[in-house]
């Protein structure tokens, strides 16, 4: 867990160059027993490239990993990279996408993007997205480490898809994780290495934003019946500053449970 301290210095990293990075943050245990189950995933499901230049060409992806496995719900909560996350946004933010992304050898450089890009509002603007790759084998510079832009989440718009940017390699280590905000221009490396760079996609957004990826009907309700408490509120069964997220003033979670409802939205006032 990062001392205070320590969290500042993080945040003060993301605000002047819009991304930062926690080295061996994760435990060795967790990223052996992530790295098994998406191996078994890509075998199973027999995952194949998506065939486009933005998802990749000689890249497997496997989105909604939290209806994949009890291991990945230990990722959104880890102590060492949620608390960061929640300085950026705040303790309402949401799990925006959980997704796995292994770059194979031969791989291009994926296009320059921002992950807000298709939000429209006019940039610059305060965090609404605040997102993560953990490092699951090391990322080098051969091997695909993404490649970011620093400071180009004070730009007043987003790249041009395609456009040359000039990048630099967020190199780590296995177990490190990447914290950015979600305006930094930034893509997948190449990769010139004879292995496959395996990283996971660990995506916040603020509580008011629209998730990526649709949590409540993504993952099934048995699977999120055993969510703990803040991971059901990460996905989205709960409600934002006493509001926005409400059924019938009650909350999401009491249709999750299928208990009586419980009013927790005050009335308005006159």
């Amino acid at each position: 867990m990062l001392s205070p301290a320590d969290l500042d210095a993080h945040v003060a990293r993301i605000e002047r160059d819009g991304y930062t990075i926690l080295e061996r943050a994760i435990e060795p245990d967790l990223v052996e027993r992530i790295a098994t189950s998406l191996d078994a995933l890509e075998r199973e499901r027999e995952v194949r490239p998506a065939g486009n230049l933005f998802e990749g060409l000689r890249t497997l992806r496997i989105y909604n990993l939290l209806a994949h496995g009890k291991v990945f719900e230990e990722i959104p909560l880890h102590e060492a990279v949620l608390p960061l996350v929640e300085r950026v946004l705040d303790r309402g933010c949401l799990v925006s996408s959980l997704s796995s992304i292994s770059i194979l050898p031969g791989e291009a450089p994926q296009p320059v993007h921002a992950d807000d890009q298709l939000i429209p509002l006019p940039k610059p603007h305060l965090p609404l997205v605040c997102n993560t790759m953990w490092a699951i084998t090391d990322f080098t510079e051969d091997n695909g480490a993404t490649r970011v832009v620093p400071g180009s989440h004070r730009e007043n718009r987003s790249p041009e898809l395609g456009a040359d940017c000039e990048t630099v390699a967020a190199e780590m280590p296995r177990g490190s994780v990447l914290v950015y905000h979600g305006s930094l221009w930034h893509g997948g490396g190449p990769n010139r290495s004879g292995s496959k760079r395996v990283g996971v996609a660990m995506n916040y957004c603020a509580g008011w934003v629209r998730q990526q990826e649709n949590q409540q009907l993504g993952i099934p309700m048995e699977v999120a019946r055993g969510f703990s408490p803040r991971l059901r509120k990460l996905v989205g069964y709960g409600i934002y500053r006493g509001l926005i997220g409400h059924i019938d003033k009650c909350s999401p979670v009491d249709l999750l449970d299928q208990t009586g409802p419980r009013r927790v939205v005050g009335e308005p006032r006159g």
